[in-house]
């Protein structure tokens, strides 16, 4: 299949031949006909697999199909959780659609309001957002959705675990109940189902196979003592001539401040990324880093979702992650574009849950890697109670504990009676049950 077999317009069709793009991936050949037909989607997908023009292209389809005189308020509103990806789909929508001159425009935390008001002065065709921003600026009728065609809420999940579902919600019901509304997931667990019950009018349900693995990347642990064993091993790697550009990862904004003070101490050149920065410092970071002024970023999870980095060679987890499918979004930072790459782990015996959770979704055991001069001095043995025992699902993601929140039926994660006071919880929603079962399917 060719994109002019999707019955796209020519001026769309010439953008995407001037981008080099000649067949759609598997989300792109499966999302984009129903949603040129106007129906709702649900679409598990990941970051990497090509959904961004899965939704994008429609979108423009919609507005070249049938023009109209440009409203106060835009057709196509794209949700995002983070500045980096709103940034990233915002170039998307610009290169695919620069032959129909349309006003394409980002509305984001950490841009000055001033210059977000100077942008929504303007006749609008696609908003491109984050929830926060967005709301705010909604909540002052500042800008007017009651134009809305088409909307997108792109990683809704990761929008939900950010605590956007109150602000998602409210800005859906802004936009007219005749909308065409898509959603894209990484994974359909029980909260981005009931979302999806409310916004979505019968959708079609697309689900791409998750990818569990990077083939091209090398994935390495270190076992440490305590923490001034990881500092000691960070700054090993960082002296090495082997990483060329890399991102350390940590659990908390504070620590990436800290680990990034450190580093640049120590003579080399690194910059954290986190969600406390405005936008003009985060992408002036990003900036420095591909053009290699930066050659360590130390980021949280959230800050570098949605980083296309092409020349990253080593990733480092000085904190492991707390979900699997975070392990896996982190170390696709490198070996992008066909290239190799270098995926290290720091953990400790406390860490052996978190390691066993990894490795059973990946299905890739990482190789213990021992510095000479930096060994641990109480190496700790795999394949312990931690990856013996079934752990238990909380949120969509196995955790080595019982969940302490998760009762059905009157009977608490255990299966033992509960008797406190907290009620049983009801019976599950029709349409959520359903789109729970598609999932598992």
């Amino acid at each position: 299949m060719s994109f002019s077999d999707l019955s796209l317009h020519p001026l769309i069709l010439k953008a995407l031949d001037a981008a080099g793009y000649a067949a759609p991936t598997p989300v792109q050949a499966q999302a984009i006909p129903p949603a040129l037909t106007g129906r709702d989607l649900l679409a598990t997908a990941e970051t990497g697999t090509g959904k961004t023009a899965a939704f994008v292209l429609p979108a423009l389809q919609r507005i070249a199909a049938a023009p109209k005189q440009r409203q106060r308020g835009p057709r196509v509103l794209i949700l995002t959780p983070t500045r980096e990806l709103a940034s990233q789909v915002t170039k998307a929508a610009r290169a695919y659609g620069k032959f129909l001159r349309l006003n394409t425009i980002e509305i984001v935390g950490g841009m000055p309001y001033r210059q977000q008001l100077q942008l929504m002065a303007k006749p609008l065709d696609i908003v491109v957002a984050t929830p926060g921003r967005l709301i705010d600026h909604l909540e002052r009728r500042r800008i007017d959705l009651s134009e809305v065609e088409f909307l997108v809420l792109d990683e809704a999940d990761r929008m939900l675990d950010m605590g956007f579902v109150e602000a998602v919600e409210k800005i859906a019901s802004a936009c007219p109940a005749t909308r065409q509304t898509l959603l894209f997931t990484a994974t359909l667990d029980r909260r981005v189902a009931k979302v999806a019950a409310t916004l979505l009018r019968t959708p079609q349900r697309i689900a791409i196979a998750r990818a569990t693995s990077a083939p091209d990347i090398e994935q390495r642990m270190h076992q440490v003592d305590d923490l001034a064993h990881k500092h000691r091993l960070l700054h090993h790697w960082a002296a090495s001539g082997e990483l060329t550009k890399g991102i350390v990862f940590a659990a908390t904004k504070r620590d990436v401040d800290a680990l990034a003070r450190e580093l640049a101490a120590a003579g080399h050149a690194a910059a954290p990324l986190h969600g406390d920065m405005d936008q003009r410092a985060r992408s002036r970071t990003l900036d420095r880093l591909r053009s290699g002024a930066v050659r360590l970023l130390v980021a949280t999870d959230v800050a570098a979702r949605g980083i296309d980095v092409r020349d990253i060679t080593h990733v480092i987890n000085f904190d492991l992650p707390r979900n699997a499918e975070d392990y896996v979004h982190r170390i696709g930072r490198t070996g992008r574009a066909g290239a190799s790459g270098v995926a290290i782990s720091f953990a400790a015996g406390a860490d052996r849950g978190l390691l066993a959770l990894i490795e059973r979704f990946t299905g890739t055991p990482l190789s213990v890697h021992i510095v000479p001069g930096l060994e641990p001095a109480k190496p700790f043995a795999r394949g312990t109670d931690a990856t013996r025992k079934r752990p238990f699902r909380h949120g969509g993601q196995r955790t080595g504990k019982p969940s302490a929140g998760k009762f059905f039926n009157g009977k608490s994660s255990t299966g033992k009676p509960f008797a406190g006071k907290r009620k049983a919880a009801g019976p599950r929603p029709t349409r959520v049950r359903r789109m729970q079962d598609g999932a598992r399917q």
